[in-house]
């Protein structure tokens, strides 16, 4: 048996003290932590962390940690109010309106493109819907955020409330606003229910989507894709002639004002309103709480429009990467495979079935349509063909004008006004276009 010395002998237990110290540490390593702000609410922030859980879950290298941060509006507020204080998470989700304010806060986000290139990290931006991919990309394709939760507007129609006003939903098409009307008018007059027509987020989905529908600019420029020049044109006889429209049927006592946001929401989920524009991404919330048969109809356009009806727009939210003082190459590459995890086939897939939001995905719709999934789930195509109809235009590929989300305020307050008796149609308008551009001079001298 060879003998040691006794330098030799301590040497060798410090040696295998510090290998056994060594594999310790990395058998008890922490993970590396993403900081995460989302901003749905309900069951579909239940699904948002139910995704992060289960990244979590598939490897033990990062741990994405998800916090809820407000609405939308309070979310932009506070993501850029702790990127000026260094405090910024790794990753914020962002309604679709904001992505212009993004793109030009200039050293506050990293774009996708740059993460998947400086990670090595597989990431094919192609896999994505057109009217998607380009929400969120450059003019030469580059994507600057992450999609995740894209919806579009559709209709809600309350079957129950259309059967007790003698209306059958079967037949019905819906497919007009002159039909929409009509049939609002019956179901109040009927007391099929107290409330004939609604809709939540009033600009989005009568003024936005409106617009991409009826081939007609909302601003110029490409609603403002080309370039920072753009100037709102909601003041055009369409648009007045639908705010016209409204406050008609207000008088008439067929259509019922539910606020702003999604306040409208509540009117149809509780039974209130038998028909209301609104977000496809409510099914999930209309699976839960609706007590009655309902289905799903695309959004209608007034007969005799040229070019009607054409593609409608995405909204939803993105997700995007928020610079911050001694980010780790670990903590990128984390973020890198968290993005790439959600946006597998198996993950997109499952938070289009969970949630109602789009299939973002190549293959996702064709593949359930052949499982029959929307023969069990009838409607729920609805959103997709809508979103995929025609051929889109400059009108109707989207829009990025800076400040959006106080334009939209604008807007409906203009429209409330005209809605109280106060100002006319025209004159709403108008006040609308002129308020609005100058939100618009003002965020273009900031970002020139």
């Amino acid at each position: 048996m060879p003998r040691f010395t006794s330098s030799f002998a301590r040497a060798l237990r410090t040696s295998l003290l510090a290998s056994l110290l060594a594999l310790f540490a990395i058998a008890h390593a922490q993970p590396t932590e993403i900081q995460m702000w989302y901003a749905l609410t309900g069951a579909l922030g239940e699904h948002t962390l139910e995704q992060v859980e289960d990244f979590n879950a598939s490897q033990d290298q990062y741990r994405v940690v998800a916090d809820f941060s407000g609405t939308y509006d309070e979310t932009m507020v506070a993501a850029i109010a702790a990127f000026r204080a260094g405090t910024a998470p790794h990753i914020v989700q962002m309604f679709e309106v904001g992505t212009a304010t993004m793109m030009y806060a200039e050293g506050a986000i990293k774009p996708v493109h740059e993460l998947f290139a400086e990670t090595g990290v597989p990431f094919d931006p192609d896999v994505f819907l057109p009217a998607v991919r380009g929400y969120y990309s450059l003019p030469d394709g580059r994507m600057m955020s992450m999609p995740f939760n894209s919806s579009t507007a559709v209709m809600w129609v309350n079957d129950d409330a259309l059967e007790a006003a003698g209306i059958d939903p079967a037949t019905v098409s819906l497919e007009t606003w002159e039909e929409v009307r009509e049939v609002a008018r019956q179901v109040v007059d009927e007391g099929g229910a107290d409330c004939g027509f609604s809709m939540a987020w009033p600009t989005w989905t009568q003024f936005e989507q409106f617009s991409a529908v009826h081939d007609i600019p909302l601003a110029s420029l490409s609603n403002g894709l080309e370039g920072l020049g753009a100037e709102m044109l909601i003041d055009s006889d369409l648009h007045v002639q639908h705010v016209q429209n409204l406050i008609d049927m207000s008088a008439e006592g067929s259509f019922m004002y539910g606020g702003r946001g999604n306040a409208g929401d509540t009117l149809f989920v509780s039974g209130e309103c038998a028909i209301v524009q609104g977000s496809s991404a409510l099914i999930a919330r209309v699976n839960r709480e609706a007590e009655f048969d309902w289905t799903m109809h695309m959004l209608p356009y007034y007969e005799g429009t040229p070019n009607a009806p054409l593609n409608s727009i995405i909204g939803g939210a993105s997700f995007w990467i928020m610079q911050g003082p001694d980010r780790s190459d670990e903590e990128w590459q984390g973020v890198a495979e968290f993005f790439a995890f959600l946006t597998t086939v198996e993950q997109a897939q499952k938070w289009h079935v969970d949630t109602g939001y789009l299939p973002i995905r190549f293959g996702i719709y064709e593949e359930l349509e052949v499982e029959g999934f929307y023969d069990e789930n009838p409607g729920l195509d609805i959103p997709y063909l809508q979103l995929t109809r025609g051929e889109a235009t400059d009108n109707s590929r989207g829009l990025r004008l800076g400040n959006m989300p106080q334009i939209r305020a604008i807007i409906e307050e203009e429209f409330e006004i005209a809605l109280e008796g106060q100002q006319s149609a025209e004159q709403a308008m108008n006040n609308a276009v002129e308020r609005s551009n100058v939100v618009l001079r003002a965020f273009e001298r900031a970002n020139r």
